[in-house]
C-alpha cells in the first residue's frame, strides 16, 4: 500500500495495482478516463437517481436485482458492447453496488480476452466490500457466484454523496459487512460501532468517510496477502457460507443473509472453540437493523453447502471466532456440519 497523496491509495496486487480515490466526487471521472472509450455499465434505480451524472457518458443500464447477476444479462451487455464497437482500448466503469460491480469486472475480463475497468460504487455494501478485492462473477441457479474469476480494477473512486439516496435497508445491508469485518479482524472498530448507530454515521459524514475508508483499507490488505484465496482472505468469508445457502431460500439482502450467517457461525464458534461474545455481535446486527435469525429448510441448506466453493472433499472450511477481532479457519466434516445445522 502507499499513500499517494491526501485520499489516494495505491495497492500492489500480483497483477495489477488499483487506485484508490477517497472522499472524491462522480465528477473526477473524466479525469480518470476518456469519455470516447468508456462505457458506464449501471441499473435503472442509479441511473433514475442521477441521470444529470451520465450525460455525454456512453452507458448500459441494465434491470435491478441478484436475479439478474446471470449469463444472459453478460450476453446482452456484450452485445451493446459491440454496438458501441467497444475494443482493446475500451474502459468500462461499473457504477452502481455489488451486482453492478461483479457483472462489470466479469465482462471486462471476457470481453475481447479481457479489458480495462473501474468501479464507482454507489452503496455501502459495494463501498466496503463488493467492489474491493478483485472477485467478478454470476450466478447459476441458486449457486451464488459460481462461475468468474479474480481479475483485479484499475481504480475506485469513493463518492459518499451517492449514498444520499440509499434506502434504509440498503444502510442495514452495508453495514452486515462492517459488521464481519469488525468481527474477524477489528475489535476496535467493533467497539466504536457499539457506541453509534445508523442515523449517527449518516448525520457525521466525517465519520462515514472514515469507516468507510478503514474498511476499504482492511479488507484490501487482507486480499494484498492472499489475492487468490488460498489462506488468510478465507477469513473474509465469515457468515457467508450459511448466510449464502440460506439466501437462496428467502428474499433477503445479501447483509441480511450474512447477519443470519455470522450469528450462526458465532454459535458454532461457541460449540467448537469457546467463544462466549455471541450475544454481542447479536445485540450489535440487531442495532444496525439486521436480522439475526430466520426458519430454514436445513435439507436444503446443506444441498446448497455441498457445492459451496469452500468445501475440499468431505470437509468445510468454516470461518470462527475465538473472540471478537480473532477468526480462524476451521476444517469442520461434512458429517458433523450437517448435525450443526440441524441442530441451529
Amino acid at each position: 500500500m502507499t499513500q499517494l497523496k491526501a485520499g489516494v491509495v495505491k495497492y500492489k496486487f500480483s497483477t495489477a495495482t488499483v487506485n484508490y480515490y477517497f472522499n472524491s466526487k462522480f465528477s473526477e471521472l473524466g479525469k480518470l478516463v476518456s469519455r470516447k472509450t468508456t462505457v458506464l455499465i449501471t441499473d435503472e434505480n442509479i441511473y433514475r437517481l442521477h441521470e444529470s451524472k451520465f450525460k455525454g457518458w456512453n452507458s448500459i443500464v441494465l434491470k435491478p436485482g441478484e436475479e439478474y447477476k446471470v449469463q444472459a444479462t453478460v450476453d446482452s451487455i456484450i452485445e451493446q458492447l459491440i454496438v458501441f464497437e467497444a475494443d482493446r482500448n475500451t474502459t468500462l466503469i461499473g457504477i452502481g453496488g455489488g451486482v453492478i460491480s461483479d457483472l462489470t469486472g466479469y465482462t471486462a475480463s471476457i470481453y475481447m480476452r479481457g479489458i480495462r475497468f473501474g468501479f464507482v460504487p454507489s452503496t455501502l455494501l459495494s463501498m466496503v466490500d463488493a467492489a474491493i478485492g478483485g472477485k467478478n462473477g454470476i450466478d447459476v441457479g441458486e449457486y451464488k457466484n459460481m462461475v468468474g474469476i479474480i481479475r483485479q480494477p484499475e481504480f475506485l473512486l469513493f463518492d459518499t454523496s451517492l449514498l444520499q439516496t440509499l434506502p434504509e435497508k440498503e444502510w442495514s445491508n452495508g453495514f452486515a459487512e462492517v459488521i464481519k469485518h469488525a468481527c474477524i479482524r477489528d475489535a476496535a472498530a467493533f467497539r466504536l460501532l457499539e457506541k453509534t448507530d445508523i442515523d449517527g454515521l449518516k448525520k457525521d459524514k466525517k465519520a462515514l468517510s472514515s469507516l468507510i475508508e478503514r474498511n476499504a483499507r482492511l479488507k484490501s490488505g487482507i486480499v494484498q496477502k492472499d489475492e487468490f484465496e488460498k489462506g488468510e482472505r478465507k477469513l473474509l468469508n465469515f457468515g457467508h457460507t450459511i448466510g449464502h445457502a440460506v439466501e437462496t431460500q428467502y428474499e433477503l439482502m445479501h447483509g441480511e443473509a450474512v447477519a443470519i450467517g455470522m450469528t450462526c457461525a458465532s454459535r458454532f464458534s461457541e460449540l467448537l472453540l469457546g467463544f462466549n461474545q455471541t450475544e454481542r455481535i447479536t445485540n450489535l446486527l440487531e442495532k444496525y437493523k439486521l436480522p439475526t435469525w430466520a426458519e430454514f429448510d436445513a435439507e436444503k441448506v446443506l444441498q446448497v453447502l455441498k457445492m459451496d466453493k469452500k468445501r475440499s472433499g468431505n470437509t468445510m472450511n468454516f470461518i470462527l471466532l475465538k473472540k471478537i477481532g480473532e477468526a480462524v479457519i476451521v476444517p469442520i466434516p461434512l458429517k458433523q456440519l450437517e448435525k450443526m445445522v440441524k441442530s441451529l
